[in-house]
């Protein structure tokens, strides 16, 4: 059994083996949201955003102010797929080291003292980078190489990283005295910017409820790592249609205001656009979620539906954009209106 495509599209066929597979992810996703919606209230938006990044093997970036849960909602996803977790709360004074693990002189055999690596707590399947930004730029390059490559290098030695291996890091918008903004060679590898808002009366209410009672309930482990791996390795086989590739490309080379297919009202507003990883993101995300909404290939809707995420922080806007209040998603949600279904 195999599932075609349409027509002039050379994206390649599922399996029957594959089709099954989406099915069961997308049971598994409707699984998570139920277990994660008894300790986080809402969210679910964000519990989505994030599922797509893990099973895309990509990074997110957490925006939201203090109190949104943005740490317990990390440790719950962790908890609910059997993973490793560990979180690094970033401060001023956090040394690279702190980070990646070094070598301790200790008494070896025969009372010999030798030089052991202590693993840092970046050796983890989720780890979570609390407040990113207040680290110096040094400490927040620590995470590049473990990000991009999976790995660690430590005195000179390459130290790999276990599978699942995902980054998630937040930032507080608000306040930004004393903190090292994100350069964007590091943002650009979060795959996704997902920002929290507040949340709306009915959901406070729950929320007061749930967290001033009896302490949390455990959550049930609902993947193993080597299931989340195959889940991954599953959403890269999604197929594509080439009409898609052209739409992604199109939208994000309209986000560069000194590119010929700019339009004419956003060259004063950006002063930088995404580059060819935003295009990658664009297309591993929406195979991500079209995978876990049970789709067995990639709609022009799932790549709308990932590009405010994927594209804000890819976009630097002008001092009067900024002046005119005009934010780099509100300049997404125009290019999406206004680029062709291809």
């Amino acid at each position: 059994m195999s599932v075609g495509t349409p027509a002039g599209n050379s994206a390649q066929q599922l399996s029957g083996d594959d089709v099954q597979a989406i099915d069961r992810l997308r049971e598994a996703f409707q699984a998570l949201e139920a277990e994660l919606g008894r300790v986080i209230v809402g969210q679910k938006a964000t519990i989505e955003q994030l599922a797509i990044c893990l099973f895309a093997r990509r990074h997110a970036l957490l925006m939201g102010v203090p109190g949104l849960a943005k740490t317990l909602l990390v440790s719950k996803l962790a908890e609910t797929m059997s993973l490793q977790f560990n979180r690094i709360q970033f401060t001023p004074d956090l040394m690279p080291m702190d980070i990646t693990g070094t070598d301790i002189l200790q008494d070896g055999d025969g009372g010999k003292r030798e030089f052991q690596f202590v693993q840092g707590p970046v050796f983890a399947n989720i780890v979570l980078a609390d407040e990113i930004n207040r680290a110096p730029p040094k400490t927040q390059a620590a995470m590049l190489e473990a990000m991009q490559e999976q790995r660690v290098t430590v005195l000179g030695k390459e130290f790999q990283l276990s599978s699942p291996f995902m980054v998630l890091a937040t930032q507080n918008p608000v306040e930004q005295e004393g903190t090292y903004p994100l350069p964007e060679a590091q943002l650009d590898r979060f795959m996704s910017l997902i920002e929290l808002d507040y949340p709306n009366e009915e959901e406070e209410i729950q929320i007061a409820r749930t967290t001033t009672g009896d302490e949390l309930p455990q959550l049930q482990q609902l993947m193993t790592a080597d299931e989340i791996i195959a889940h991954q390795n599953l959403v890269r086989r999604v197929p594509v249609p080439d009409h898609i590739y052209t739409y992604a490309a199109r939208l994000v080379r309209k986000t560069r205001p000194a590119g010929e297919t700019s339009p004419e009202w956003l060259q004063p507003l950006v002063s930088w656009g995404g580059g060819p990883r935003a295009v990658q993101n664009l297309i591993l995300g929406a195979k991500a979620r079209a995978a876990l909404h049970g789709s067995y290939m990639v709609r022009i809707d799932d790549i709308k539906a990932v590009s405010p995420a994927v594209l804000t922080h890819r976009i630097i806007t002008t001092f009067a954009a900024q002046a005119e209040r005009v934010s780099a998603k509100d300049i997404i949600q125009r290019l999406v209106q206004e680029t062709p279904d291809a």
